[in-house]
């Protein structure tokens, strides 16, 4: 959301087609067995947990440290080439995330019919899931532009940086130190 109504629509809509992207590549991995190996081992699941944590860091602590005055400050800000920037963001904060691959370890299994090939079948279940997110993405874009003027001004773009940042950090926290798999 805070993409879409301080940045643009075009840059939310990246990252949430990236994030949908995560659902599939979570998806084949389940399909391809490794998820398994994600729920079993502690060291994988760590290594992984800790991996996106940093990630989500690294990201609060730059919008933290150097909140924008102005869109025009923004290293994407003409939005010709943007779009990759942000489908790598969304791809990599869903791919990081170990929650995500457990929920699909445990989730994505029971709806696989007995003898239907479980890769495919996994990617299937994973395309229809991030095909319904892009959708909700496409829904809350749309809901947030009428506020989007007021939250360009620039002391909202800097506090909404910042608080976006301290968000990103309490996630990474909270990633570090859950004990629920």
């Amino acid at each position: 959301m805070r993409t879409a109504t301080v940045e643009s629509a075009r840059r939310a809509l990246f990252a949430g087609l990236g994030i949908a992207a995560g659902c599939i590549g979570w998806a084949a991995i389940v399909g391809a067995g490794l998820g398994a190996l994600l729920a079993a081992s502690e060291i994988a699941y760590t290594a992984l947990k800790w991996c996106g944590a940093l990630y989500l860091f690294y990201l609060g602590v730059k919008l933290i440290r150097s909140p924008r005055k102005s869109l025009d400050e923004a290293p994407e800000s003409n939005d010709k080439g943007a779009g990759s920037g942000w489908f790598l963001r969304g791809f990599l904060t869903n791919m990081l995330n170990p929650k995500v691959g457990v929920f699909y370890v445990s989730f994505l299994p029971q709806f696989i019919p007995a003898g239907a090939h479980a890769f495919l079948s996994s990617l299937l279940l994973g395309s229809i899931h991030g095909a319904l997110g892009v959708i909700w993405f496409a829904i809350l874009i749309a809901a947030t532009q009428p506020v989007a003027r007021v939250l360009r001004k620039p002391a909202v773009l800097q506090w909404l940086d910042r608080l976006t940042g301290g968000v990103f950090i309490a996630f990474g926290l909270r990633l570090l130190v859950s004990e629920q798999r």
